[in-house]
């Protein structure tokens, strides 16, 4: 798992937890962060033990979104002809949009849970995975738009399926704050626990649940899944099919018709 600047990982009963651990600085995203959640992911994805992901944020807050020194440091790299800003500017753009991409991509379900402040960047993240929830005192919000730019790491993108058209335009044109029941309400959240303890301890119920499950099923439900935000329902059917067609000869099968006829709990290889 190694050592991370930005991050704490640990590995219990087959869930990776992947706490943001900068509380003194909000959580901001600085440049270590950027790299090394490729790395954790890439490690989560390729980890046979690692069966479901939570992200959580340390101290009181989930986090407020980039950290504002990087901000300073690319403009630093700038200087007067146009068209080289523009791809010093587009490689950055590029390089941070990939680090959501390793979220988005893990093949293992990442749940996110949710405290304090998600501003701007945090939203970005929390978009690429696949449930959230959150406790009481959340406070979402697309920041971007107050710092004069529009989101560019995949809110936008990612969002309008989550919670709508219309209420995606809202929240990005406005920058407004959303708390718990709006986010509930629209679809953004899951559900909503009423501290960080019971937040926290209730997704790790949600996400032991689904690491109790074959691992070959979550892949292959979340690969489907994920095929079906840019393709027609029949390519996803065929694409279901062909899929299938090995996946049903995997000895899970077995293992979990005899678990359910004996009324055991079944064990799933990694």
């Amino acid at each position: 798992m190694g050592q991370y600047q930005a991050f704490r990982v640990e590995l219990q009963e087959k869930i990776a937890h992947v706490v943001i651990d900068r509380p003194d600085k909000i959580n901001a995203m600085n440049a270590a962060f950027w790299t090394e959640i490729i790395d954790i992911f890439r490690w989560a994805d390729e980890t046979d033990e690692v069966r479901v992901v939570v992200l959580s944020g340390a101290g009181k807050h989930f986090s407020s979104g980039i950290d504002l020194n990087l901000l300073a440091q690319v403009s630093s790299q700038l200087g007067k002809d146009v068209g080289r800003n523009a791809l010093t500017l587009r490689r950055k753009i590029l390089e941070l949009q990939a680090s959501f991409n390793a979220v988005d991509q893990c093949s293992k379900p990442v749940l996110a849970a949710i405290q304090g402040y998600c501003l701007g960047g945090a939203i970005d993240l929390v978009s690429a995975c696949d449930m959230r929830y959150c406790s009481l005192d959340v406070q979402f919000a697309i920041k971007e738009i107050d710092i004069g730019m529009a989101a560019d790491v995949g809110t936008l993108q990612r969002l309008p399926r989550l919670i709508g058209d219309g209420m995606l335009r809202e929240l990005a044109y406005t920058g407004r704050t959303i708390e718990a029941a709006e986010a509930r309400e629209i679809g953004l959240v899951n559900r909503v626990f009423e501290t960080h303890d019971t937040l926290l301890s209730g997704v790790m119920d949600i996400a032991r649940s689904i690491a109790a499950k074959s691992p070959v099923a979550v892949r292959g439900t979340k690969a489907m899944i994920g095929y079906m935000r840019d393709h027609r329902v029949d390519d996803g059917l065929d694409y279901v099919a062909t899929w299938n067609a090995a996946m049903l000869q995997s000895a899970d099968l077995r293992v979990a018709m005899m678990a359910h006829m004996s009324k055991q709990n079944p064990e799933f290889a990694d």
